[in-house]
């Protein structure tokens, strides 16, 4: 699998200000960080100095009283500089992971606006990465990143400053290697930035893996591939290893490279220094002094070129998230009506839908439900019949033509408006891993117990609920694992009595369970779609015997259209796949 390099500016300012329009609301933490950094980059380089004196002033000459003073002033520099560092540490932290925090709301947010077509072409991993591993980079920016490296760039100036003040024939000595950190720092850096891309990359492509092949397991082991695909992964996590070592690499090189040159510098400084003390160019405080200088310099040097990739990794990371949260993916809607009574009347007007540009899976589809009536939709697997099911929810947009709800054009409906007013059966009910009610009311909490119980006994599940340890607080696991396929769909005709929507569509819904399980899911049914338009895509044809209207889909076209006792008369497709279905089941 390819590993795709992304680089990023380090300053790039259109990212950068976005970013900060997150801070607006923490701008009284984002300015005292702002304070305490400026504080750090004051007292840091101030205890040399004070030793300095306290050394030449005060110990040459056995002033003890001064001494004390000048001792309990260097302890208190001390107290305050490790109570500023506390603060900063802790706000860098906490502002960092509110703005992700809200980020994070944000993108979520966004994405569940998306159509299913997003989703259909993105692998899940991929966003699952942009939500949680990308997003954590962005507190670095934050927490290790910008307030940091200014920190480290203030005190570098502070302690340069303050050398050349003391002495600066000690300073050139001593800051004699530092072009050669410099380079070094800047191939480090160049180096790092490509591997952290590498890694990031790996990371997305690893999460789309393990998230595929955990959800399509049962697939991996009925055709016996446990083999090729465990070899795939085994390529994927080789990638993933190599970027991760690459990076281990340069900063196993760069960290002794960084020590030689601190080291050297040192040494050349102790050289000089001592030959001066001796002929009494500088004083022993001095030279004690600069020793703590080098020491302070090279501390930040050695640590801002990673911080400058943490930075620029949050910036990589911004990009790929502002990149999402830029995608105009959403549904079409106008927004105008925000009915919440729906009462029914569903017509399709000349429809072309395809999900994948001029691929058409439906081709001039025009036809009308009135307010009540039940119709069934019937045909070949790949027909059309749940794209119909689909772009009535709004799942997907249609390309041409017009889709009415109560005379009023589908994209005028506010999305959550319209959505209130349908109800859902599907072939594979997905569930959350919960409890049965908060599954039942999706986590309304201004629905009452006694709602949920009334929606259980007017489905006819009463039975089914009470046999479960716990109830409704029965835990389903992950996707209704706990539950067949019959169980999870009785959940959903609660859900749906519950919520009452005025239109039901059930996609197939009676397919894949056992007579048994079918009786009582179509008792369920029966009950919820009485004074409810319905639309039902049967492939079980005995489902739909009692519709109002049965229309026949064959290749995107509506072929026929009648009632079950019509369509059997005229000989046609219906009775094709009425004959057919009968025949499998007497064989």
């Amino acid at each position: 699998m390819k590993v795709n390099n992304i680089s990023g500016n380090l300053f790039d300012i259109k990212i950068l200000k976005r970013l900060f329009v997150f801070c607006k609301p923490y701008m009284s933490v984002f300015y005292t960080l702002i304070i305490l950094t400026l504080s750090l980059s004051i007292l840091q380089p101030v205890r040399p100095y004070i030793t300095q004196i306290i050394i030449d002033d005060y110990v040459s000459m056995n002033d003890v009283k001064g001494l004390k003073s000048m001792t309990l002033l260097l302890f208190g520099l001390l107290i305050v500089n490790a109570i500023v560092v506390y603060f900063h540490t802790y706000l860098s932290g906490w502002l960092g992971q509110n703005i992700i925090k809200d980020i994070r709301i944000k993108l979520f947010s966004h994405l569940q606006n998306f159509k299913l077509k997003f989703f259909d072409k993105t692998p899940i991993g991929r966003i699952v990465t942009r939500n949680v591993s990308d997003i954590e980079t962005i507190a670095d920016i934050f927490g290790q990143g910008i307030a940091t490296i200014i920190g480290d760039i203030l005190q570098l100036f502070g302690i340069v400053a303050l050398m050349f003040y003391i002495n600066w024939k000690l300073t050139l000595i001593s800051l004699a290697t530092l072009p050669f950190l410099f380079l070094t720092t800047y191939i480090f850096k160049e180096k790092v930035k490509i591997s952290f891309n590498n890694v990031r990359s790996a990371v997305a492509n690893l999460n789309t893996f393990v998230q595929e092949h955990i959800v399509g397991m049962n697939i991996v082991q009925i055709f016996g591939n446990e083999k090729k695909e465990y070899e795939k992964f085994e390529k994927i996590n080789e990638l993933h290893l190599k970027a991760n070592l690459k990076a281990v690499l340069y900063y196993s090189i760069y960290f002794p490279v960084m020590e030689l040159f601190t080291s050297i510098g040192l040494g050349l400084l102790i050289w000089y220094g001592s030959s001066q003390l001796f002929m009494e160019e500088v004083t022993l405080g001095v030279l004690i002094a600069f020793i703590m200088y080098l020491q302070l310099f090279f501390r930040p040097i050695r640590s801002i070129a990673d911080r400058f990739n943490t930075l620029q990794m949050g910036v990589v990371s911004s990009k790929r998230i502002f990149d999402l949260l830029d995608k105009n993916e959403s549904i079409k809607s106008k927004n105008l009506i925000t009915n919440n009574k729906i009462e029914g009347k569903v017509e399709f007007k000349n429809v072309w839908f395809a999900y994948n540009e001029n691929d058409f899976v439906l081709n001039n589809i025009s036809f009308k439900i009135d307010r009540g009536q039940s119709v069934g939709f019937v045909g070949a697997t790949g027909s059309g019949k749940t794209s119909i099911i689909n772009l009535i929810n709004r799942f997907y947009d249609f390309q041409r033509g017009r889709i009415l709800i109560d005379g009023e054009d589908i994209i005028d409906y506010n999305i959550s408006s319209l959505r209130n007013n349908l109800g859902l059966v599907s072939q594979d009910v997905f569930l959350f891993s919960d409890s049965i009610y908060n599954n039942i009311t999706l986590f309304n909490d201004s629905i009452s117990e006694e709602e949920v119980w009334n929606a259980v006994r007017r489905v006819g599940a009463e039975k089914f609920i009470d046999n479960l340890p716990n109830k409704l607080q029965f835990d389903v696991k992950e996707r209704g694992i706990s539950l067949s396929v019959g169980q999870r769909q009785l959940i959903s005709c609660i859900r749906i009595m519950l919520y009452d929507p005025k239109i039901i569509l059930l996609d197939e819904a009676t397919s894949s369970i056992d007579s048994e399980s079918e009786i009582m899911i179509q008792n369920a049914i029966t009950e919820i779609l009485k004074n409810r338009t319905s639309i039902v895509v049967a492939h079980r044809l005995s489902t739909i015997k009692e519709v109002d209207k049965i229309i026949v889909i064959d290749s995107g076209e509506i072929k026929e259209v009648g009632s079950h006792s019509k369509l059997l008369k005229e000989n046609g497709f219906y009775r094709k796949l009425y004959e057919m279905q009968y025949e499998n089941i007497a064989n």
